[in-house]
């Protein structure tokens, strides 16, 4: 078969196999219940269609689609009802991102949420120098009001409200804070998730392992789903240090690539993502096609390696087998890639993630990136088995069911 039939061939299986799908991945969340909420990046290839990257804090709910909404609504009193807590109140915990109006506008969309579903919600802050209640006024209209934290014993709360629950829309990338520290109160999700202690090169292990247990399921080619891996021990970006293990890592991967590309008979050149083994927001992210690039990388690449979100140094890097993304929108065919969004173990939207900028071959997650929800009203739950496997409702159903093998991945992780 040829590389450009192969998606096509891959949604054409994933919907005649579709019964099956659902029913092996109830039986998994009975064994394995799923994280809180998750959001995860994909590229479609063409030829293959995989994860890149799992957030267990995610920070993009303004860029659903509205009409996505009630489907948030009902995932969030899923999710809190199996935690078996008689739950009235939620402190909504978010990142001192108190500048950037896009992430507030994602905690007022959260908020919101949760509210629709039937809680009294505050967001407490963890901004060293807020005092005082501050309210502030967003793009939207909205209004969102922060609150200091106060500790007492193992519980923490906001003036005049002590919560039932304490929902993180934080990745704790620079470690667990002393006032979140062994509370008393149910914590969401877990401190362990954070990026302090996550590694993606951990996590995609976990997701190699369910793309095969998937794969033999309905008998497909694990690769088609699942992005190939390699990593390395301590490297230093600024001394150079852990250089050469990375290097012979990327040659041992682009051979692997190539093998597959050429069993496929794809004809594109193959390309590694070289990235910190964690952390979020887009950072510490390079395109590689060799492994020559990476001794000849000069000082501003890797100053820019060396750190990511709030000066994190990155010591460790993963190297993935770098999915391009054929994918486009708009008139000016801008570059694309699918975000799946999930509450419990349900789909409840996504989005395009779109830039002007960049190449097939590069990371979307930058500044100058756009989003566009309308693809994804509810068509990642809604195939379409009498429209064409590529058709959208059942393109983005596709999209759905390799998202929920990453959130499976991220089930299994903690």
């Amino acid at each position: 078969m040829n590389s450009q039939g192969l998606l096509e061939h891959l949604e054409a299986h994933l919907l005649a196999h579709q019964a099956d799908i659902e029913r092996w991945l109830r039986l998994e969340w009975q064994k394995t219940p799923a994280p809180f909420y998750a959001s995860v990046d994909l590229r479609n290839a063409g030829f293959k269609l995989a994860p890149v990257d799992t957030n267990l804090f995610p920070a993009g709910f303004n860029n659903l689609n509205s009409e996505t909404l009630p489907l948030c609504v009902q995932a969030v009193q899923s999710a809190i009802e199996r935690l078996h807590i008689a739950a009235r109140g939620i402190l909504l915990i978010p990142e001192n991102h108190t500048r950037n109006q896009f992430y507030l506008e994602n905690v007022a969309t959260l908020r919101d949420i949760l509210q629709t579903a039937g809680y009294e919600v505050h967001i407490g802050s963890m901004l060293a120098d807020l005092k005082s209640v501050h309210t502030m006024t967003l793009p939207s209209g909205r209004n969102l009001r922060l609150e200091p934290l106060i500790r007492e014993g193992n519980c923490i709360s906001v003036k005049g409200f002590t919560p039932c629950i304490v929902l993180l829309n934080n990745d704790l990338s620079v470690g667990i804070p002393s006032i979140l520290a062994e509370l008393n109160q149910k914590v969401i999700p877990p401190l362990q998730l954070g990026w302090s202690n996550r590694l993606k090169s951990s996590h995609f292990s976990y997701y190699k392992q369910i793309a095969h247990e998937f794969s033999k399921q309905i008998k497909i080619d694990p690769w088609l789903i699942d992005p190939l891996f390699r990593n390395c021990g301590e490297i230093d970006f600024i001394t150079k240090e852990g250089y050469e293990c990375v290097a012979d890592n990327v040659e041992v991967l682009l051979k692997d690539i190539q093998a597959k590309y050429t069993e496929y008979e794809i004809p594109h050149k193959p390309f590694v993502i070289m990235k910190a083994d964690s952390g979020s927001y887009g950072m510490g992210i390079m395109t590689i096609h060799s492994a020559n690039e990476v001794l000849l990388l000069n000082r501003k690449q890797r100053t820019k390696m060396s750190s990511t979100k709030e000066g994190r140094k990155v010591s460790q890097v993963i190297l993935q087998e770098g999915v391009y993304t054929f994918e486009t929108w708009g008139e000016q065919q801008a570059v694309a890639e699918p975000v799946v969004y999930m509450i419990d173990h349900f789909v409840v939207g996504g989005f395009y993630r779109v830039h002007t900028n960049r190449g097939i071959n590069e990371n979307l997650n930058a500044p100058g990136m756009s989003f566009e929800a309308s693809a994804f009203i509810n068509s990642c739950i809604t195939p379409d088995k009498d429209m064409a496997p590529d058709a959208n409702p059942n393109r983005c159903y596709a999209y759905g069911v390799i998202a929920r093998l990453a959130l499976l991945a991220a089930a299994r992780e903690y």
